[in-house]
């Protein structure tokens, strides 16, 4: 019985959770972020305003409900790897997976993109992810969290996704960008067409030119 009591009041906070953050969307949607209050996405989501600080620490914080369930799936990519699986390998499928589906016509990205507050509420979200992933690449890999390869390749996977949401294939961009981190720039097109016979590399910093060009 004390379970299925348990199960039901957890049920009961999920849904109030999830209509507070449609609500939220849905207002900031139609009338902008800075033009709606808390209480109105209370009063809309049929909730207290206490209710609604028991769920979300702040304004910002409701259209990023799925936050901690974000954190939670990239320390589970790395700790729940397949046998032998680099841990590399297991964010680059994770982010495939997960990051590449986000659309930038999305009401929720626009939003985002589209509202200061909100956008520095991401940046230092994405910033906890980090370091929380840090954290898990270096327990995985018997490194310190401090230690450059552990903290570069936590930066890296949180920032591909911006990156592969701008081409017109983002699942094989995302995969393009971690060979790049796996194999280095030696082995990308543009590396090998630099190295090709009759090009010599210039230490000016403005790139490669054809041997004997002007």
């Amino acid at each position: 019985m004390a379970e299925t009591t348990t199960g039901r009041r957890e049920r009961k906070k999920a849904q109030t959770r999830q209509a507070l953050a449609d609500a939220a969307v849905r207002l900031f949607t139609e009338r902008g972020f800075d033009n709606v209050g808390v209480r109105e996405v209370a009063e809309a989501a049929d909730v207290s305003l206490s209710t609604l600080f028991k769920h979300f620490p702040s304004k910002e914080a409701l259209v990023f409900d799925l936050d901690a369930d974000v954190e939670s799936a990239l320390i589970a990519a790395v700790r729940d790897r397949a046998p032998g699986q680099s841990v590399l390998h297991a964010l680059r499928d994770h982010m495939v997976r997960t990051r590449t589906a986000v659309r930038t016509d999305d009401p929720v990205f626009v939003l985002v993109e589209s509202t200061p507050a909100l956008r520095d509420y991401a940046r230092h979200m994405w910033s906890r992810h980090e370091k929380a992933l840090a954290a898990t690449l270096a327990e995985a890999t018997g490194l310190t969290e401090d230690t450059p390869v552990v903290t570069g390749l936590a930066r890296f996977a949180l920032e591909a996704p911006s990156i592969a949401r701008a081409s017109d294939d983002p699942a094989r961009t995302m995969r393009d960008l971690f060979t790049l981190l796996e194999h280095g720039w030696a082995t990308t097109p543009v590396a090998r067409q630099e190295d090709r016979p009759g090009r010599v590399r210039r230490t000016d910093g403005a790139g490669v030119g054809e041997e004997g060009g002007g």
